[in-house]
């Protein structure tokens, strides 16, 4: 009892701050805007706070509780709002597209990490930001490689500062290119990141293409599930090897290692792909995993100081900024390869 009362005030902490920034991305949305999503505005709140007001005794063990274990809970909860049926309605032009920036991203990617001398945690925490769902992917791949709160803040800005510009200048380009609703939709949901991102930009083209983008993206999204286990893998892999170079290193247990709060994820994805999930339950089901989230992600910010990002350089800004320009790229130049672009449609 005494463990739990220690983890009230940093956690509180998270909570207030993510209760904030679901406060400010409402007024947003009641502006008629859809800039930035509330994971983003509390990883900065929490950051901004981290600036005057350092983690102590008293908060800190709340905070990491936050930030790892509630994080945990919201990836299993995300699960039930994901329907592998979703990947059949959106048709095989998305699955096209998202493939080679799927295989843009980290293949390029890891190339690009090694010229800028990244560590590999951050290089794909960015990697996955980009080419998956921004925050969401990152916060799921996170636990699973042990990455640093550091390397989890440059992964969700420097994808949160590309989506910025993509938002002014994606329907902007895709009149320019005259593309149609389908087409332009496509593009939107497979190059922008995050999905208040991708809203803000398929809806300021049109209303069908807002749709379209908005389905792909959701589809987009699934692609956590075999790069959260791929990498549960690789972070088992990593470990193993590390143990066996220390000579003084305890023997790695597997089953301590292995990131068991995936099959609770896979499992509730599997349930709701079978549709034993009412609708109605997977929509709170859904919202609490996003709430949850935005507390980690609070947390986050909390124990990360603009200092540390500092001393880590422009780097990983610019390693985002190349890798979402070459998906941008090349999304647009499959849709054109499998003649969906300019003017094609997905019916």
């Amino acid at each position: 009892m005494k463990t739990i009362w220690k983890m009230v005030p940093g956690l509180a902490m998270a909570l207030v701050i993510a209760a904030a920034a679901k406060g400010l991305e409402y007024l947003e949305g009641l502006a008629g805007l859809h800039l930035i999503g509330a994971s983003v505005i509390a990883l900065f709140i929490g950051m901004v706070i981290n600036r005057f007001f350092k983690p102590n005794a008293v908060t800190s063990p709340g905070i990491r509780f936050t930030s790892k274990k509630v994080l945990k809970l919201a990836i299993i909860l995300l699960g039930a709002s994901l329907n592998i049926m979703t990947v059949l309605k959106v048709g095989r032009f998305s699955l096209t597209v998202m493939l080679f920036t799927l295989a843009t991203c980290f293949g390029v990617g890891y190339f690009i990490g090694k010229a800028l001398g990244l560590n590999w945690k951050m290089s794909n925490l960015i990697s996955a930001g980009t080419g998956i769902c921004g925050g969401s992917a990152i916060a799921a791949i996170a636990p699973v490689i042990d990455a640093t709160d550091v390397d989890v803040a440059y992964g969700m800005s420097a994808t949160f500062l590309f989506d910025m510009a993509m938002i002014v200048l994606f329907p902007i380009l895709g009149r320019w290119l005259g593309l149609s609703d389908a087409a332009y939709g496509l593009w939107a949901g497979t190059a922008v990141n995050d999905t208040s991102s991708v809203v803000a930009a398929g809806y300021a083209f049109s209303e069908q293409a807002g749709d379209f983008a908005t389905l792909v993206k959701l589809t987009r999204t699934l692609a956590i599930i075999p790069t959260v286990l791929i990498f549960a893998l690789i972070g088992m892999h990593v470990k193993k090897k590390e143990a066996a170079g220390d000579q003084s290193a305890v023997r790695v247990n597997m089953k301590s290692v292995f990131p068991w709060f995936i099959l609770g994820f896979l499992a509730l994805c599997g349930v709701n792909s079978l549709g034993f999930i009412p609708a109605s339950v997977a929509s709170v089901l859904k919202d609490i995993s996003k709430f949850l989230m935005v507390t980690a992600l609070a947390a986050i910010g909390l124990n990360t100081s603009f200092s540390d990002m500092r001393r880590a350089g422009l780097k990983p800004m610019l390693h985002g900024f190349i890798i979402s320009l070459l998906v941008v790229l090349v999304a647009i130049a499959v849709e054109y390869a499998i003649g969906v672009a300019p003017s094609g449609t997905l019916l």
